[in-house]
């Protein structure tokens, strides 16, 4: 069989160059009835066995291989024949063919007996249904690459959909990105559809019936919606949010972002979505953005009040004045310490609070007296060094070996180490240690660029110490004066000179006379 180049060229050397069906085939060194094939048809004729190809070996074997392959839909779907299962099977039954031969039966018995997939098309009213998904992607985030998980809600009407980036797929991130879509919604979807999700489905029960999560139940609740799983391995049931996280993977997430941080992704992501409001979906009569405006009408109105999504447990102070949480240690302030505390555990932070103390304790609310950024890594040390200040002031001499300080001592603004010198220079044996951790406590109280600006100005005037620092922290968050204009007194000669007139001291000398007579 020729080539389309080689019919190509047939015809060109014939109706063009006018050669001889003789001289074509010298010339490309192909058969006269060649030629005559090519010329016969303007197109290239399509290869088409006049009969299957023979198989001798295989033979009396291949009503063997259908018997198998049939079987295949009475069994389990993990637990099917093969190709190379059925050759094993025939050689051990006599046969002494090649496997390719076995595998090519197959595919051809796959081929004549599959069924095409045929779909219902949909179609959504305005504000009754949603659909909601994870997807992966990759992220450079503060210069590491890493696997971000994408939570996607989309709206079956309108399409406008909501995209999110989070560390990983657990509850309170699902959560809180259906929270942030129904906000950039502007409203509720009367009823979800998912797949079957981890952290909203607790286990399989029966057929479609299924026991969601208690804490899925209570979100539910507050927010009023209807959710509806699809069935188990159907994912085309929520073809359109599938589409979504693809399309979203491709278009937001294509270059690779280069960010610094999981907020600045999402800003990104955020904009993205708003940005897509004016696409027109194939099919539709309007843009994405004009439907909405369509669909929030028939939304639920949102709460006063978003969901609090997070997880909340009881954890109990370690020696080191730290909380467990996840194999991960989280640090609490030294002179805010129980030994009962609570962590609420959010998608990106950490609280940790001081429960109430209960009637007649003067504490009838939970106190947050610490808060972190999570940590999806395990058994890490998470400080703050502010939270251990107060200990360090009453053992200064542990000053030189405090983890917490030593993290922070790498990182900390040279002015820092400069005036930690100079005041143990100044005041040996404990005293310039305790007098510096107490220009350290300012950052509890005063935002952190200004107190390094403090402790700056304070090593330039010569004052480097707590009054010193404090006064420069003083003069700092005091506004500027502000200068005003002279005030014209060409009209008033006679005010010209007050102010400017010599003090007289005799003045001052009466005072003093009345006061001793007094």
């Amino acid at each position: 069989m020729i080539t389309l180049e080689q019919h190509e060229t047939i015809r060109r050397l014939h109706f063009i160059d006018k050669l001889s069906n003789r001289a074509i085939a010298a010339r490309l060194e192909i058969s006269r009835r060649t030629v005559t094939k090519a010329l016969a048809h303007e197109t290239v004729p399509t290869y088409t066995l006049s009969k299957p190809r023979s198989a001798p070996q295989l033979g009396a074997f291949k009503s063997r291989v259908e018997q198998l392959l049939t079987d295949n839909k009475l069994l389990p779907k993990k637990q099917r024949y093969t190709a190379h299962k059925i050759f094993q099977l025939l050689q051990a039954e006599g046969y002494s063919g090649s496997e390719s031969s076995v595998q090519a039966a197959a595919v051809a018995f796959r081929k004549t007996n599959r069924k095409p997939h045929v779909f219902l098309p949909l179609e959504f009213d305005p504000g009754q249904e949603a659909q909601v998904d994870w997807g992966v992607a990759q992220a450079c985030i503060a210069g590491v690459m890493q696997t971000v998980q994408l939570f996607v809600m989309r709206l079956n009407y309108s399409r406008r959909s909501f995209v999110r980036a989070y560390p990983s797929q657990k509850q309170e991130a699902f959560f809180e990105g259906h929270a942030l879509a129904f906000a950039h919604f502007d409203g509720i979807p009367h009823r979800l559809s998912y797949d079957n999700l981890a952290a909203a489905v607790k286990i399989l029960v029966e057929g479609r019936v299924r026991e969601e999560n208690r804490s899925f139940i209570a979100f539910r609740s507050y927010y009023l919606f209807e959710s509806h799983f699809c069935t188990p391995g159907q994912g085309h049931e929520k073809g359109g949010v599938e589409h979504s996280v693809g399309f979203s993977r491709r278009n937001f997430m294509v270059p690779i972002p280069h960010v610094a941080s999981f907020e600045e992704l999402n800003a990104y992501l955020l904009s993205e979505c708003v940005r897509d409001d004016v696409r027109v979906v194939a099919g539709q009569s309007a843009s994405i953005g004009q439907l909405w405006q369509v669909e929030k009408g028939s939304l639920r109105p949102l709460p006063l009040r978003a969901f609090e999504c997070c997880v909340t447990r009881q954890a109990r102070l370690t020696p080191y004045s730290q909380v467990v949480f996840e194999t991960n240690r989280y640090s609490v302030p030294t002179d805010q310490v129980r030994a009962e505390l609570v962590v609420k555990a959010y998608p990106f932070t950490i609280d940790i609070l001081r429960p109430g103390g209960g009637a007649g304790s003067g504490e009838s609310n939970p106190a947050v007296i610490a808060t972190h950024y999570r940590c999806y890594e395990k058994n890490q040390d998470v400080f703050d060094p502010l939270h251990y200040l107060a200990l360090l002031e009453q053992r200064p001499g542990a000053f030189e070996h405090a983890k917490p300080l030593r993290r922070w001592r790498k990182e900390w603004p040279p002015s820092y180490q400069r005036s930690l010198d100079h005041l143990i220079e100044k005041w040996p044996e404990g005293r310039g240690v305790r007098e510096f951790i107490a220009i350290l406590r300012l950052h509890q109280t005063h935002p952190a660029a200004l107190v390094e600006q403090a402790v700056s100005q304070a090593l330039a005037w010569g004052c480097v110490h707590l009054d010193g620092v404090t006064h420069c922290l003083h003069q700092l968050g005091q506004p500027q004066q502000l200068t005003l204009p002279l005030l014209d007194l060409s009209n008033r000669p006679e005010l010209a000179t007050v102010g400017s007139q010599p003090v007289a001291l005799d003045h001052y000398d009466q005072l003093l006379l009345i006061e001793r007579h007094s």
